[in-house]
Order: C-alpha cells, then sequence, then structure tokens
C-alpha cells in the first residue's frame, strides 16, 4: 500500500504501519510517499503514519482504513504448437474475472488480449518461432483490476522445410539439409528402420547421420527446437541405402570349363555386378538382375570373385572375396614308350597348376599307380600281354585330383615263350616247339651259334629251322612280337647239330689183307667209326684220328664203305660213300725161266683166270716191266742183262695200271755162266 501525506518539519524520517487485526507490518521511509510492502492481497488494512527524529516517534496519525488489491496471477506458458501458446494460472483469491494480453516483444504487430473467469487461455494463429511478452492480471467484484503479472513465451518453431537427404554409400552415412526454421535453435535428425533410430542433433541447417545400415530403408524426419519446445517432425523423407554385400556366395565349375557364381538376394538390390579376375591379371564381369552368372574359364587357374549388389544408392560395400582354384589342366598328350616287357615310361609336358600328377595304368587283372611331381613316370611290374587303360591325372591340394583327364590304350609287349622241346626231323632240319598265353604274337625262333645266326619264324606253338649247318652248337631262343613291342627272349636250349660227314674218303691198300682208310676232318665229329662190309664179311674201325688201318680185308671183294661221325655228346651222322673194291690176289708160284741169252718168263699162277697181271722186274742194270693180255700167267722180259740180282713182283694190275707193292717179292740171280736157271739153265734162285 502506497501512503502520501504532508510532511513534518523536524522529522528525519517516518514510520509507516499497515495493522490487520493482530498483525502488523512496519516500514520506515525518509519522506513521502511511502510504500508498505509484504501484506496480505485483497486484505483490509489500518494505515497510520509517525514521524521519526533525534528526539524520538511522534504519535500515530489517524487512522485510515484502505484494502489491498488481488495479486497477480501467478502465470505458466508454453507453446503446444508453432503459432500458439496456452497461457494457465492458479486461481487469485477475491477474484472475480481475468485479463490477459499478448503482443510481440519485438512490438511488431497487433496486441491480441483476451478477459475471461478461467484460468487458462490459448492464443492462435501466431507466428512460429516468435518471442511474444504476456500481461496479465485479476479483478475483484468492484472491477479494481490487481497487480499483474508478466511473462515472455516464444512459440514453437515450425518444421524445417525443404529436407534434402544426400547419401553417401561409401560411409554408410546420410547428410540431410533443410530450410532453417524461425527461431529454432537447434534441430535433431532422425532416421528411423524399424526398431533402430539414429539421431543427430545440430544448430546448423544440416547434420550427418552416421552408421547406417546396407540394405535398409529408413524414414527421415528433422524436427526443430527452441525454448518453447519443438516443431511437428517434417513428413518423412524415405531413404534406402545401398544393398549390402551378396551372401551365400557359391562357386561351381562343370566339365565344360564353365565357373557358375551364385548369390543370395539382398535388399533392394536391384541389380549385381560380378568380377572375376584370374591370378595372371585378367579380370572379366558379369552385369545381372539375377542372381547366379556364368563365366568361361581355364583350368589351373586360381580366380578371385567378389559380388557386388546395386541400387540407386549405389554399391554395396565389398563382401568376402571368394578364391576359387580351377582342377588343374590335363596332360594333353602324353607319351607311353615301352621301355621293356613289363615296363612302360609315360612322360608328358608340365601343365598349369598341378602340383603332382598321378599315372595309372588299369586293366581287368589289376591297376599300378605311379605318383609324382615329376612329369614322367614308369610303371613296371606290368603284365605281359595286357593291354592297359593309361591316364595322367593332374592334382592340386586345392582342388584333388583332375579327374576329367582322357586316357590312353598301351599294350605291353607279348609274354615271353617257354621252350619246351626241340625235336629233331632230319639232318639239317629241327622243329623248335613252345608254350605262350599270348592272344595274338608272331614268334621268332633265333639259333645262335659261331656258325652264324638261324632263324624261323610262325604264329603258332611251333616252328621249323631248317638248313642247320653240320657239326654246329647253337643256343636257341624263341621271342614274340607284336605291334605293342618284343618280348624278352624265353629262356635258351642248348642244341647241337649232328657232326659233318667228311668230305673227302680215301682208301688205300697196304696189303692183301690190310686196307688204309682215311678222311678229311668232319665239323663237330669227336670220333669215328669206319666199316668195311661184303658178303664175305666185315672189318671195322673206331678211331679219334682222322684215318684208320682195316684188316681182314678179302682181296679181289667189292665192299660197301660208310662211316659214322660221333659228336662228344653222342651225336652220329651216318656217312655213306662210294663203293671200295680191294686188289685182285697176289699170284702165287712166281717162277723165273731162261729164254735164250737176254730173255726171262715170269711164270705164277693166277688167283682169278680174268685178272691181268703186271710182272715188274727190277735190278741195278735196269728195270723191266711187262703186262700179258688177260687170263695169261706168264710174261716174257727179253734183252735183259745177265750178271745181276733182280727182284721181281707179280702184283694184279688196278684200273689205273698201278702197280702194287704189297705182292710178295722174289729176288733172283742171273749169272752170264751159261748155267741153267731152275731147269738146268742159267738161274738165281730166289733169296727170300
Amino acid at each position: 500500500i502506497t501512503v502520501e501525506w504532508r510532511a513534518v518539519p523536524g522529522a528525519t524520517s517516518y514510520l509507516l504501519a499497515a495493522q490487520d487485526g493482530d498483525s502488523c507490518i512496519e516500514t520506515v521511509v525518509t519522506k513521502s510517499p511511502g510504500t508498505v510492502m509484504g501484506l496480505e492481497p485483497a486484505t483490509c488494512y489500518r494505515i497510520t503514519i509517525r514521524s521519526v527524529n533525534a528526539g524520538g516517534k511522534s504519535r500515530p496519525s489517524a487512522s485510515r482504513k484502505t484494502t489491498t488489491v488481488l495479486s497477480a496471477p501467478i502465470l505458466s506458458a508454453s507453446s503446444p504448437s508453432c503459432d500458439s501458446i496456452a497461457v494457465s494460472w492458479k486461481a487469485v483469491y477475491m477474484a472475480v474475472g481475468f485479463s490477459v494480453s499478448l503482443m510481440r516483444s519485438d512490438g511488431l504487430g497487433r496486441m491480441l488480449k483476451q478477459n475471461t473467469t478461467n484460468t487458462s487461455f490459448i492464443f492462435s494463429n501466431l507466428d512460429p518461432g516468435t518471442l511474444y511478452t504476456i500481461k496479465a492480471y485479476a479483478w475483484n467484484a468492484n472491477g479494481l483490476p490487481g497487480d499483474d503479472f508478466t511473462y515472455n513465451q516464444r512459440t514453437s518453431p515450425k518444421a524445417p522445410g525443404d529436407v534434402q537427404v544426400a547419401f553417401s554409400s561409401g560411409a554408410l552415412r546420410a547428410t540431410v539439409s533443410w530450410m532453417p526454421a524461425e527461431g529454432a535453435l537447434t534441430y535433431s535428425v532422425t532416421a528411423s528402420s524399424g526398431l533402430s533410430k539414429l539421431k543427430c542433433n545440430t544448430s546448423s541447417s544440416s547434420c550427418i547421420v552416421p552408421s547406417l545400415q546396407c540394405g535398409s530403408e529408413y524414414s527421415v524426419s528433422v524436427t526443430a527446437y527452441n525454448d518453447a519446445g519443438s516443431s511437428n517432425p517434417t513428413d518423412a523423407v524415405s531413404l534406402k541405402t545401398i544393398p549390402c554385400a551378396p551372401g551365400n556366395i557359391s562357386i561351381e565349375d562343370d566339365e565344360h570349363g564353365n565357373l557358375l557364381v551364385s548369390w543370395s538376394r539382398v535388399n533392394f538390390g536391384h541389380y549385381y555386378v560380378v568380377f572375376l579376375k584370374s591370378d595372371d591379371g585378367l579380370e572379366v564381369y558379369c552385369n545381372t538382375s539375377h542372381t547366379q552368372c556364368h563365366f568361361q574359364s581355364d583350368c589351373g587357374f586360381t580366380y578371385f570373385v567378389s559380388v557386388f549388389a546395386y541400387n540407386k544408392a549405389g554399391q554395396s560395400p565389398l563382401g568376402d572375396v571368394f578364391n576359387y582354384t580351377t582342377a588343374p589342366c590335363c596332360p594333353s598328350d602324353f607319351r607311353a614308350t615301352l621301355v621293356s616287357g613289363d615296363t612302360v615310361e609315360v612322360s608328358w609336358a608340365p601343365v598349369r597348376g598341378a602340383e603332382m600328377y598321378e599315372t595309372k595304368a588299369a586293366s581287368w587283372r589289376g591297376t599300378v599307380l605311379c605318383n609324382d611331381t615329376a612329369t614322367a613316370c614308369t610303371l613296371s611290374a606290368l603284365r605281359c600281354d595286357t593291354r592297359y587303360n593309361v591316364t595322367v591325372y593332374s592334382f592340386s591340394e586345392a582342388r584333388g585330383s583332375n579327374t576329367s583327364c582322357a586316357s590312353k590304350y598301351v599294350a605291353t609287349a607279348p609274354c615271353s615263350p617257354e621252350i619246351k622241346n626241340i625235336s629233331k626231323k632230319a639232318l639239317s632240319v629241327v622243329s623248335v616247339h613252345w608254350q605262350s598265353n599270348n592272344e595274338e604274337a608272331t614268334y621268332i625262333v633265333t639259333a645262335r651259334g659261331e656258325a652264324g645266326l638261324q632263324h624261323c619264324t610262325s604264329s603258332g606253338n611251333s616252328c621249323t629251322l631248317i638248313n642247320l649247318p653240320c657239326g654246329s652248337a647253337f643256343s636257341v631262343s624263341v621271342i614274340a612280337r607284336s605291334p605293342a613291342g618284343q618280348s624278352l627272349p624265353s629262356y635258351s636250349v642248348p642244341l647241337e647239330t649232328a657232326p659233318c660227314c667228311p668230305n673227302d674218303l680215301a682208301l688205300t691198300q697196304v696189303t692183301q689183307s690190310v686196307t688204309n682208310v682215311s678222311w678229311s676232318v668232319g665239323m663237330g665229329a669227336h670220333t669215328y667209326a669206319t666199316t668195311l662190309e661184303s658178303p664175305k664179311g666185315q672189318a671195322k674201325c673206331h678211331t679219334l684220328q682222322n684215318f684208320c688201318l682195316l684188316g681182314c680185308i678179302t682181296c679181289g671183294t667189292n665192299y660197301t664203305v660208310s662211316l659214322k661221325a660221333i659228336s662228344e655228346t653222342g651225336l652220329t651222322s651216318h656217312c655213306t660213300y662210294q663203293g671200295y673194291s680191294s686188289s685182285a690176289c697176289c699170284p702165287s708160284g712166281v717162277k723165273l725161266y731162261r729164254l735164250g741169252n737176254n730173255g726171262i718168263r715170269v711164270y705164277w699162277r693166277a688167283s682169278e683166270e680174268t685178272i691181268s697181271y703186271i710182272t715188274d722186274l727190277r735190278g741195278s742194270k735196269g728195270n723191266f716191266t711187262c703186262s700179258p693180255s688177260s687170263g695169261l700167267s706168264y710174261c716174257d722180259i727179253t734183252e735183259i742183262p745177265c750178271g745181276d740180282v733182280y727182284t721181281a713182283v707179280v702184283s694184279p694190275a688196278t684200273d689205273k695200271r698201278l702197280k702194287l707193292t704189297f705182292c710178295p717179292k722174289k729176288i733172283y740171280s742171273v749169272t752170264c755162266s751159261g748155267s741153267s736157271v731152275g731147269m738146268g739153265k742159267k738161274t738165281v734162285h730166289s733169296f727170300n
């Protein structure tokens, strides 16, 4: 309550007192007017004034009653929307109505005023984000206004306009921008996707929302804030992020050299790009809206596969990079060489991607394997005369074995035959028999010896060697030959041909009963058995030499001559020769008779009447011969000198008129005294 009074001389101050029953509130002031504070509103007080100086206080003035006005309503305000402010207050004691006015704090625009008996009121159609000054007071039943109350309240901002969303695919974040809202102090951006909400706050007109998830669709809205509250969120802007990297990637290859890359479809993936890069640096790609791609691949390469999904927002993040190694290449042209009857050497050129090779030879009899890192392999212990299916597989640790490699058929050489026996068909002909289980083979028999090589060929189980030289030793073996190769030779079997018959054989009669047989050496002969045979008997000899003396020969007899050439092992060649006739028998009773002065008759007894004889008379003064006609048993020799000793031999004449030296010799002395020889004539008797 404010009190005015006239000044009192000498007073230095005044004591104002407001009394309400037992309650009294005093205030000291120095001059008029003075105000008593701290009173109760709408209360009747009795007011008194005292002047005060150094001497003390005066008596109270006459009192005066007055009532305090209503208290000011205590306002509270808020902005429920960007264009309204809601004002409320508590009831004021003794108040029957209230007056509320509102005006922009900057003085622009008009004032809005509203009288009401309520304790709240909402001002609408206000400017968003604007600071308003609100003044309110209450009045009593007499219409007297009470104290007023001033309150500043800002309207909440309007939702920002022109929201733009720019997506950064590389960083998986979005930059959101907008037109600033009047009166907005801060902004909040919300990106919602399902239960996930991402926010960013800023005082500028753009904000970056980080950590977005791939393959998601976000509803992006912006809310403006000031001290009055927040705006309504802007209309949501749809943001589709980049698709996630495709998963469940699988890579398969087929026997035609194609790679099939497949994957699972991803959210918001409009199309896919598959990059295939080989380890030699070459890269190809495939663009498709499906979930698989076909690529042409080569053997022995390692391919690096990455799959990206695309949409309008951009490319998906890099997912797992798969490496896929194709099967190593197959040796395309391997060579199989038969190095022996049971061994095949397989060689090939190195192929890409192979770390090891496996060579497999398979037949109905079994399988032979060879593993090596080299580009050659020797398959041993193979069965002879067998057709093998040979395959060279390449192997890598990443892919294992390439089982699609082509094979070749390789036949091994025939099996070695086994000679069962050798039979002799003739002197220079033998038949060789063998056993073999080869299906198709040609057999070659070889007889090897110092005399050279002899061959015969057959497709069966026997073969005949002809024209074998006599007296020779051979080592006989058989080989089998087929287009696949040649077998090992069979075990050798020794073969010995019968000795050769001597080419030259000569018979010389040594005596009337002894004949010397001689012959040339027969190849391969160790001993000889010679036989002279006639109806009168036979003569034999067995010797190591190449001659033989045969006794008990009958003179004048025709003999058949045979000879056996016998080898050390007992092989015998029966040799026949031209017949032999022994010489005629020597005559007996040889005598000499004197014929006249200078002649001699030699007389004998013939063994046969048809035999011709030759008389040979030899002395120091000359040699004399005569050959009488066949059938005569004497021979006359004329003109021989007397006084000499003569040796006389009468022997049968041979075909070549040769003289036989084995007939008995008679020695005769022929004198010149006129005495008679033998029969009273001059003669000399034989000394032997």
